[in-house]
């Protein structure tokens, strides 16, 4: 599900389940979660890539896990993927070459730096389905996104090619081909630095995302009490087998 390698002070996290479009379900959580574990545990590490392997960095949560927020199974509160990002001791780069749709996309945007691909496709597909945003993403992307930008994508659940998010805050809009390449530029820059210096900026820059994140997650659970149980149709109706 999750390859990590480590390398002159550079680990690089690839999401590899590309036959489910790198969904974000149970094993890829449980993989992320024990990835960024041992980062946090290497001493060596002084900044982390993170990209997707094949045409999707992301589609978010499948079908399956949907249904069990829709049903009660699993609390909102439990998807925190955002928070391995917002808590990694190091600064995290987000390689979206690929397109990142729904908590997919909120995933990236929880990196520290973000590089997108001007032909994919990004977007908040929550609304789509019927339900309220999750992951933190209400508050989450306003600090990567212009605020007028990000409100008008989680209304809409529209998905808009990447070239149209320059200007917008994202760090760099690049074609395709040189997303993964410039990341590893700009991570081999930040691995020059001594980890304490690196990992000291990394808390002081991170603490309003973070601060930012516990709000919306509480917040985001609330809404998630009103319009889960009645998207559930929705939910099966919009995913094909």
């Amino acid at each position: 599900m999750v390859r990590l390698t480590t390398s002159d002070g550079t680990a690089r996290l690839v999401l590899a389940d590309p036959a489910s479009a790198n969904a974000l379900g149970e094993t890829m959580v449980h993989a992320l979660t024990a990835a960024f574990d041992a980062i946090d545990r290497d001493p060596e590490v002084r900044v982390v890539v993170m990209s997707g392997e094949g045409e999707t960095f992301s589609s978010g949560a499948p079908r399956e896990l949907l249904l069990r927020l829709a049903a009660g199974e699993l609390r909102p509160a439990d998807i925190v993927l955002p928070r391995l990002l917002l808590d990694c001791s190091v600064p995290v780069v987000a390689a979206m070459a690929g397109h990142a749709t729904g908590g997919g996309f909120a995933l990236g945007l929880a990196a520290d730096i973000v590089l997108i691909a001007e032909d994919s496709r990004y977007g908040f597909t929550f609304m789509n389905l019927g339900f309220t945003p999750g992951m933190g993403t209400t508050m989450l992307c306003e600090h990567v996104l212009s605020a007028a930008v990000a409100h008008e994508l989680l209304y809409t659940g529209e998905l808009r090619r990447g070239r149209r998010f320059a200007g917008s805050g994202i760090n760099h809009v690049l074609p395709r081909r040189q997303v993964e390449i410039a990341a590893m530029d700009l991570a081999a820059r930040i691995a020059e630095k001594p980890r304490q210096a690196v990992t000291a900026l990394k808390r002081t820059l991170s603490l309003p995302r973070r601060r930012a994140f516990e709000t919306s997650v509480t917040q985001e659970s609330l809404m998630h009490q009103i319009t889960l149980t009645a998207a559930s149709r929705l939910i099966e109706d919009s995913y094909v087998e």
